[in-house]
């Protein structure tokens, strides 16, 4: 049972990187809107939006496993950036580092045997390939323009802000 304890905990620290996360798409969209930027901040609003549910998704498989959670601080939140096309490089090295930690989770479920918490993490290691790839788009667009009423009408024309429903998404804590 003490492997399982370790992936528990990982996942705790996960749930406060969510959390995390959240906020810090959240900083980058009221950057964007700042700079008057709507699409790119509606992007960064509605992964604000995805990050704080990964989050509650890994909160009620904790609460669903008896394994216990509480919700304490965040980590660092960066509230300023010198361009957007810093806001999302860095919001891309975010991404990259949960899709390790998400990684390390679904390892750390499999070499222990708890094939409840590995087949859990599948659904989170789908998410950061989309997660990941759209970050790196939006960094690719930005670097193939200097004008930014093309990158915004690129995300405009080519990319939702909402976030659609799967339903073969993990309940998250806080919903019916």
């Amino acid at each position: 049972m003490a492997e399982d304890r370790t992936f528990s905990d990982m996942l705790r620290d996960q749930v406060r990187h969510g959390l995390t996360s959240a906020q810090q798409y959240l900083a980058a969209a009221v950057y964007f809107d700042a700079q008057r930027l709507p699409e790119l901040a509606a992007q960064t609003y509605a992964r604000s939006a995805a990050n704080r549910g990964h989050a509650m998704r890994m909160v009620q498989y904790l609460l669903d496993r008896e394994a216990g959670v509480t919700i304490g601080g965040l980590d660092e939140i960066r509230p300023e950036f010198d361009s957007p096309r810093a806001a999302i490089a860095f919001l891309l090295d975010r991404e990259r580092t949960t899709t390790a930690q998400i990684s390390a989770l679904a390892a750390t479920a499999r070499e222990s045997g708890d094939f409840l918490g590995e087949q859990f993490m599948q659904w989170f290691l789908r998410e950061q390939i989309d997660d990941v790839a759209e970050m790196d788009t939006l960094l690719t667009v930005l670097d193939r323009q200097d004008n930014l009423f093309d990158v915004e009408e690129f995300i405009r024309r080519e990319l939702t802000a909402a976030v659609p429903v799967d339903t073969t998404a993990p309940r998250m804590a806080g919903t019916a």
